[in-house]
């Protein structure tokens, strides 16, 4: 099995249990302090890692457009998250989650016009069953 392919399983496991521990988490704590708090915790973590790891670089010798494009994706994924946040405050988590993940159809729609890629017929049928999955689940 492919390195990403391992990697990939550990993210949706993992964002799997941050909805439910989440769900939890929100019901009485604000949607966006929580978002906040968890957000510091991320930031410790993952200094951490990269501390033990050795990964450290000075800001000079990184890619000024990749961290242009690291900023854009760190304000957006910060949009995403009040927005799940709040919505895990305010709906269920069963209907929350499926609909936070039309983001798959439309990572396939953007990697077609920004990135280049090809649709092929598989991503174009998984994109549609997507779509189709979250309508049965959530409206």
């Amino acid at each position: 099995m492919s390195a990403w392919v391992i990697f990939a399983l550990g993210s949706a496991f993992f964002a799997a249990l941050t909805a439910i521990f989440g769900k939890v988490g929100v019901h009485d704590i604000n949607s966006n302090l929580a978002t906040f708090i968890r957000t510091a915790i991320i930031l410790i973590m993952t200094a951490g890692i990269v501390s033990l790891r050795g990964e450290w670089q000075p800001l000079d010798k990184l890619s000024r457009t990749g961290l242009v494009m690291l900023a854009l994706s760190a304000i957006t994924t910060g949009l995403s998250w009040l927005c799940y946040w709040r919505a895990m405050q305010l709906g269920p988590a069963s209907r929350v989650a499926p609909v936070d993940k039309l983001s798959i159809a439309l990572v396939i729609l953007f990697s077609l016009a920004f990135l280049g890629e090809t649709l092929t017929w598989k991503a174009a049928l998984g994109g549609l069953l997507v779509v189709s999955g979250v309508m049965l689940l959530a409206i």
